[in-house]
C-alpha cells in the first residue's frame, strides 16, 4: 500500500509507493525517505524501524538497509548505536577564509554563542610557544571556548594568545568575536592566518562538549593567526563534520 514514513516509528502516512520499474527499489526508498527527511522531519527526528519500513513499503530488509546505508554516506541520516537512525544536522557551509566564528555565522544567518571554559594565564605547551615566539615555558593568555549556532555546538576552539600583545585581554567580554576585539580594543587587527585541516576522532572532552561522544569524526583546525609579522594566536579547534562543511573554489 502507498506510504511514507511518520516521525517517531509511528504507521505511514499513505502517499508514496514501490513499484516495479525500471528504478531499483532501494533507489525508489532512498528517494521516499530522503524526500522525507527534507520536507516533513526536523533534524534530530528517528527513522521508523527497518521492520516498520519493510512494512510499510513491501520490500526486504536489504533493500531497506541499502536506502538507508546510501543515506548515510551521504549526510542526510545519522546512525546511533543502540538508538536508532535520526536524520542529520544541516551543516554550516562555510568558505575557506579568514573570520571569526562569530562573523562567519553571522555572515551566513545564524546566531552564534559562545560558553566560555577556561579564561586564564598559564605556561604554553611548548609548540604553542615556538608558534607564538615565546621562550619555552613562558606564560600566555589561554583560551577555552564551546561555540554554538542557532544554540547547537558547533565547535570547541582552544586558544593561546602571546600575552606581550594582548594586554587585557582576560578583561573583555569573551562571548563575542576575541578577533573584533583584538583589532577595537587592543591595536591588532588579524590578517593573515596559517592553517592546516584534517579529519579526527574526537578526544573524550571534545566529544562530550559537541554531543557526539569519544571518537566520533570532526574537523580539526590547527591555526597560527597574524597582525602583520606578529604571531598573536594559537588556535586549535574541533568542529561537527556532520554540522560543519568546508566550500572551496580552486582555479589554474
Amino acid at each position: 500500500m502507498p506510504a511514507t514514513v511518520a516521525q517517531g516509528g509511528s504507521a505511514p502516512a499513505a502517499s508514496a509507493a514501490i513499484n516495479n520499474s525500471q528504478v531499483p527499489k532501494h533507489e525508489q526508498l532512498r528517494l521516499i525517505i530522503l524526500r522525507l527527511a527534507k520536507e516533513e522531519l526536523e533534524p534530530g527526528a528517528r527513522l521508523p524501524s527497518e521492520r516498520t519500513l519493510m512494512d510499510s513499503y513491501g520490500v526486504s530488509r536489504i533493500t531497506v538497509r541499502a536506502a538507508i546505508g546510501r543515506l548515510v554516506n551521504e549526510g542526510h541520516l545519522v546512525r546511533v548505536p543502540a538508538k536508532g537512525t535520526f536524520v542529520a544536522d544541516s551543516p554550516v557551509q562555510s568558505t575557506l577564509h579568514l573570520a571569526s566564528f562569530t562573523q562567519e555565522m553571522e555572515a551566513m544567518g545564524h546566531v552564534p554563542s559562545t560558553v566560555v571554559l577556561v579564561a586564564e594565564a598559564a605556561a604554553a605547551p611548548d609548540d604553542t610557544a615556538d608558534a607564538l615566539s615565546l621562550a619555552p615555558g613562558s606564560e600566555a593568555i589561554h583560551l577555552k571556548r564551546l561555540r554554538l549556532a542557532d544554540g547547537r555546538p558547533v565547535s570547541v576552539d582552544d586558544a593561546w594568545y602571546n600575552p606581550e600583545h594582548v594586554r587585557g585581554l582576560l578583561d573583555i567580554d569573551l562571548t563575542g568575536s576575541v578577533y573584533k576585539a583584538l583589532a577595537a580594543q587592543l591595536g591588532h587587527q588579524i590578517d593573515r592566518a596559517r592553517q592546516s585541516v584534517r579529519s579526527e576522532g574526537a578526544p573524550a572532552d571534545v566529544g562530550a562538549l559537541l554531543g557526539t561522544g569519544t571518537g566520533a569524526p570532526v574537523l580539526a583546525f590547527d591555526r597560527v593567526s597574524y597582525s602583520g609579522l606578529l604571531a598573536i594566536e594559537h588556535s586549535r579547534s574541533w568542529y561537527r563534520s556532520d554540522r560543519y562543511s568546508l566550500n572551496m573554489e580552486v582555479r589554474l
